[in-house]
Formats: C-alpha cells, sequence, structure tokens
C-alpha cells in the first residue's frame, strides 16, 4: 500500500489517472475520477461526487504508512512497549533503533500519505455544495479527517507544543493550487486550524454512522485530545467530559474485552470506539500491516518487552491480549494478541478514538486543574473494570499522575500512545532490558533528543524552496 517515492507535492497536485478504493466502512469499491488531480469546483458536481471524494481520504488512512502500520506501531516501538526480535524480516528498525535520517522511508511515506489525505478532505470541504443535512455531514466528517491528520503530522514533525508553541509546525494546505510551494506554519497557527476544523465540523454532522465514520462525539474526543496535548486542561476536561456525559457511548465491562478485540467489523452499538480506521477484504495494508509485524504465522517481528509484560497482574484482562511463546521465536517470547485477525481476509481494524482515552483525558486534566478526586474516579472507571482483584487507587500527587499514565499505558498498549504520552511531559524514553530484549540499540532517548521528531523529508526540501532554510535542528 505505500506510494512511490514522489515528492509530496508533486504527488499532491500532479497526479493524473483513476484511482481505485473503498467506500470506508462499506465492503465495497467504486471506480473515481481523479478528484486528488483538479479543484473541487470541477470534479465534484453533486452528493455522490462528495461522498466518493470523501470515501478516497478514509481509504487512504489505511495505507501501511499510516494507520495500517507506521503511525500507529512508532508510538510502541520507540518507546518501552515493544522491541523487535533478533529473527526478523529487516521491518520498522528504523524506529526500532532510533535511526532516521533526512532520506528515512518512514518519515517520507506518513509525511506524502497524510497530504494526500489532507488533499482529498480539502476537494471535499472546498465543494460548492450546499443546503442539505447530508452535504453537512459529509463536509464535517471532512474536516474532522484534516484535523485529525494535521494533529498527527504535528506530533511526527514538529516539537510539542510544551516545548515551543511557536516553534515550526507543518505547512497549512488548505486548498488546491498547483504552483503553492508552502512554508511551515507555526506549531500554534496549526493547532488554531484543527481547533476551527473541528468546531466546524462538530457544527454541521448530525448523523452517526458507525465507528468507520467520524461523527460529531468523536470529533468531541478528538478535540479533547488536541487540547491534552495543548496542556489546556480545562477545556480538556469540559470537552472529555461532554463526550462521557452525553455521547452515549459505554466502556467495555471485562467480560466484554476479549471479544471486542475479536471483533473486526465496524461498530454500530456505540461501544467503546469512537472512530477506527476499518481494514476489509478490499481494502487493507496485506502484509505490510501493523497486525502482521505481530503475528507469529506473519512476520512476527513485534514482540512485547518483558518489562511492559510484567507490569499486569495475573487478574487483568489485558494481560490476556498477550500470550506466551511462540514456535518461530521460543517458549518465553511475549506476543501481541490484540488483533488476532491478521491472517484472515477480513482483517483488524485500527481503534483511533475510544472512550477508555477520553476517560484518561478527563482523569489527567481533572489531576492537573487539582481535582484529585474527580481524576481518581475517572482513572478507577477504567482500571476496576479491568481487574476484579482491584479495588481501585486512592494516591495523590505526583503519585496519582503516574497511576494514570500507567494505566493508560496498560489500557491503549499496541495503539500508539505511550511515546507521545512521555513526549507531552517530556519524559525520557528508557528501555529496560530484561531477558536481553534490547540488544544494540539505544535504551534512553533523551527529551532533548533531536531525534524525539523525524526530519522534513529531503524529497520534500528538493521539490520545494520554501522549505529548504526550515529543517528539524539536528537534521542539517
Amino acid at each position: 500500500m505505500k506510494t512511490g517515492n514522489k515528492s509530496t507535492y508533486k504527488y499532491l497536485f500532479l497526479i493524473a489517472g483513476i484511482t481505485l478504493f473503498s467506500s470506508s466502512c462499506k465492503k465495497d469499491f467504486l471506480n473515481r475520477r481523479p478528484y486528488d488531480s483538479v479543484s473541487s469546483d470541477v470534479a465534484i458536481t453533486n452528493v455522490q461526487d462528495m461522498q466518493a471524494a470523501l470515501s478516497g481520504a478514509y481509504a487512504n488512512l489505511r495505507s501501511s504508512s499510516l494507520y495500517g502500520r507506521d503511525a500507529i506501531l512508532f508510538g510502541d516501538l520507540v518507546a518501552d512497549n515493544l522491541y523487535i526480535s533478533s529473527n526478523n524480516s529487516g521491518r520498522a528498525l528504523d524506529m526500532y533503533q532510533i535511526n532516521y535520517t533526512v532520506t528515512n522511508a518512514t518519515a517520507q511515506g506518513i509525511w506524502q500519505n497524510a497530504y494526500s489525505t489532507i488533499l482529498d478532505a480539502n476537494n471535499v470541504i472546498n465543494s460548492n455544495l450546499t443546503g442539505s443535512a447530508q452535504v453537512d455531514q459529509i463536509r464535517g466528517e471532512a474536516l474532522a479527517l484534516r484535523a485529525f491528520i494535521y494533529s498527527e503530522l504535528l506530533k511526527f514533525f514538529a516539537k510539542p507544543y510544551a516545548v515551543d508553541p511557536n516553534g515550526l509546525g507543518v505547512p497549512l494546505v488548505l486548498e488546491y493550487n498547483p504552483t503553492f510551494k508552502p512554508s511551515r506554519n507555526t506549531t500554534t497557527e496549526v493547532y488554531t486550524q484543527i481547533e476551527a476544523d473541528l468546531t466546524n465540523a462538530i457544527g454541521l454532522m448530525t448523523e452517526t454512522k458507525s465507528s468507520g465514520f467520524f461523527s460529531k462525539y468523536a470529533a468531541k474526543a478528538l478535540l479533547a485530545r488536541i487540547y491534552q496535548f495543548k496542556g489546556a486542561w480545562d477545556k480538556a476536561l469540559s470537552t472529555a467530559k461532554d463526550v462521557i456525559d452525553n455521547s452515549g457511548y459505554t466502556l467495555l465491562e471485562k467480560d466484554e474485552v476479549l471479544s471486542f478485540w475479536d471483533n473486526n467489523t465496524d461498530r454500530t452499538d456505540k461501544k467503546e470506539v469512537l472512530f477506527e480506521v476499518v481494514h476489509d477484504v478490499s481494502g487493507n495494508a496485506g502484509k505490510e500491516s501493523m497486525p502482521y509485524l505481530f503475528d507469529q504465522n506473519g512476520y512476527g517481528d513485534a514482540l512485547v518487552a518483558e518489562s511492559f509484560y510484567d507490569i499486569f497482574s495475573n487478574t487483568d484482562i489485558r494481560k490476556d491480549l498477550i500470550t506466551v511463546g511462540s514456535d518461530q521465536r521460543g517458549p518465553d517470547v511475549k506476543v501481541v494478541a490484540k488483533f488476532p485477525n491478521a491472517g484472515s481476509a477480513d482483517p483488524d481494524d485500527m481503534k483511533i478514538l475510544r472512550l477508555s482515552e477520553v476517560y484518561f483525558i478527563a482523569a489527567e486534566a481533572s489531576y492537573n486543574l487539582n481535582i484529585e478526586s474527580d481524576a481518581l474516579d475517572y482513572v478507577n472507571a477504567i482500571a476496576t473494570r479491568r481487574d476484579d482483584s482491584f479495588t481501585g487507587y486512592s494516591s495523590t500527587g505526583t503519585d496519582l499522575l503516574d497511576d494514570i499514565l500507567l494505566e493508560r499505558r496498560k489500557e491503549l498498549a499496541f495503539e500508539g500512545h505511550r511515546y507521545w504520552d512521555l513526549v507531552r511531559y517530556s519524559k525520557d524514553v528508557v528501555r529496560i532490558n530484561l531477558d536481553n530484549n534490547y540488544i544494540n540499540v539505544p535504551l534512553t532517548l533523551a527529551a532533548g533528543d533531536f531525534h524525539r521528531i523525524f526530519p522534513i523529508p529531503q524529497k520534500e526540501l528538493d521539490a520545494n524552496v520554501n522549505l529548504r532554510e526550515e529543517q528539524n535542528n539536528g537534521y542539517n
């Protein structure tokens, strides 16, 4: 599913031909005209065109560079939840070794596929169609998708907001212009656009289709995450509470956890997942998917760090999402079992926004606002549902924050969150080398190391003169 090595801007504006793509969560495919090669006022003339262009944006998310693998895997592998077996296929070693250069293929793939998705979303957002609830819904979903992708680009390519809110972010490309050579906007400017997009999206969307599509409350959950990343704790709390109290979504109970992860179909029951990237029989990353990197009948390279496995109590149901032993790699290795459908024709969907995450945002915001009793209520709502023998946390002060981040780590493991939690608090990554999990790779990635973010890909600098003096420090 990875695209070629053409530069992003050539890719964004010069693509020609007809693309085969999925209609996101419905299990069918359509032939579309090249909406990503012409301006929206030419390509989109009716609601069907508008929906088809939106479906193309959703389909882009399945790329192995995005939410088929790399954009999720990074958060656990660069941190301390996963390691790569010495018996490996050679995949993801740049992440594992924390070895990035300006020609890094992972960085190039994320950048290129992200801006391709933004282009599809822009064509929907900027279409001339108005005047119906269906048009508003489609435009709202496109706005939410654009906001989501920009929030991800900031994570990978810009210093955290708390470190330098006025530092270089990523280029804002909001409309079709084949001659546009954008410079990098500031991180604050990009976050301002993200918040505006989400606010507009929330006002436009009235329909909750399934977990495979953005909805009003999925957009609100994403907005709560944005406020969390900015440290805007009052807004993070009020937005998270809105989702928890008013969305109608419900948390998983302990006896639902395993079946939840066994399920490989988008949901309509408002159980736990507000938004996920749906991989179906016609649209998936195949052998380049993240679950195939866990599957011991696939590549099986990525294994659970022993130090992380040891965190779980034996009565915690989440420990059952990690199995012990592999015919290929030995009886004691720990294997991710959270994605059991890697070998299926209809593989696992990738969870992007879950209600449990929203509870953790509310807990973290409450802690930072000195409302510790509420913080305990929110974190214990998850922790006690996962472990019958656990009666709940009663910690205070920094111990309470540590407990919230620990529960986040356990609940959201292998979904791409761990590294970014360390980044948000400017914490070092410290890999604990139990059972020789980490051999000849860095055990520490300090908070100030320039490798904390990717370089701007060299191909983008070559294609865009306005980016050439805006490379991230350390990669010059």
